[in-house]
């Protein structure tokens, strides 16, 4: 397989860049290297994929490129790169998400409509995210549910999603759509929940919840989430997108009662009201996924959470 992963650089990009080497594929990956974190933990995620022959990387922001000249040849695109962030996503920032999240996933397809007609193309696989959903008010959330995002950040997201569907539709290219639900594991960004919780009770550090904690996720671990890319890059059936998740809905504060038994020590709060975009609830109907993908989720959330607490101790140590 010839693949290309955008967002090569970031937590799931990477992880599904060494993923893909491991099974003996030729991966091109793309990143620009947004500065929304810092570019040394990006690079640290990707020096594993570095020194493997199978690995090109080539740092561009997919909007300067040539975009079919690059793609050449190319059989599998999984388009992991975007704009992260729901708080962050108000105000005059929002032409970042715009950009990033939805120019950038348009120029990928209209590329792919030239690679599908060099009889190259296999399948688009695109990050989508339960952001899409807002506060669903039907739990677990199915795919048949209209869409209602609370934040900038979701609005792009499903954008991009909605652009995946129009191109196969209208011009018959292969696309995917998986909605991620909260993923978490080694290489979690360092704004993300379980990696400021985890820091927090491991340095010693006042941890910030916003809301009473009572809110609760489906929680994805990030090899899940690999093993259904690859299934939804092999997949022929006419489903374009799946809900992605973990299997189980658990309350932050439970969360964090189990990341305390997991390091062995106790993390201490500060409470702040509730942010703007964040929503109370979420849960993923895997259910299509689970019939047209056969995805399963394997990882349970203690265990999980115990690979990621590891990791992090392991990344502490290296500072």
């Amino acid at each position: 397989m010839h693949c290309v992963v955008t967002g090569v650089a970031g937590f799931v990009g990477s992880s599904l860049a060494d993923y893909l080497l491991e099974l003996g594929h030729d991966v091109l990956g793309i990143d620009c290297f947004i500065d929304y974190y810092p570019k040394e933990t990006k690079l640290l995620n990707i020096a594993k994929a570095l020194d493997n022959d199978k690995f090109t990387f080539l740092e561009k922001n997919l909007l300067e490129l040539d975009l079919p000249k690059v793609f050449e040849g190319a059989e599998y695109i999984f388009h992991q790169a975007a704009q992260a962030g729901v708080r962050s996503s108000w105000g005059e920032q929002f032409s970042i998400y715009s950009d990033n999240n939805i120019i950038a996933t348009q120029k990928i397809l209209e590329a792919s409509r030239g690679l599908l007609a060099q009889g190259t193309l296999k399948k688009v696989v695109y990050a989508s995210s339960s952001s899409v959903y807002g506060d669903a008010q039907t739990l677990p959330t199915s795919e048949n549910l209209r869409p209602s995002p609370v934040s900038p950040y979701g609005v792009s997201k499903l954008s991009g999603e909605h652009l995946m569907v129009l191109y196969a539709k209208e011009f018959g290219v292969p696309t995917a759509s998986l909605r991620y639900f909260t993923v978490y594991g080694p290489r979690h960004r360092p704004d993300m929940a379980f990696h400021r919780f985890i820091k927090a009770g491991l340095v010693g550090e006042a941890l910030t919840l916003y809301d009473d904690g009572e809110q609760s996720r489906d929680f994805t671990f990030i090899s899940d989430i690999l093993k259904a890319n690859f299934a939804a890059a092999s997949y022929s059936g006419d489903e374009l997108v799946f809900n992605i998740g973990g299997g189980s809905r658990v309350t932050i504060n439970d969360a964090i009662k189990t990341i305390e038994e997991i390091i062995g020590k106790p993390i201490e709060i500060t409470r702040q009201d509730r942010q703007k975009g964040d929503v109370k609830h979420t849960g993923a109907d895997i259910s299509r996924a689970a019939a047209e993908l056969a995805y399963k989720p394997e990882v349970c959330l203690r265990d999980g959470l115990a690979s990621e607490a590891k990791w992090l101790e392991g990344l502490l140590a290296r500072v």
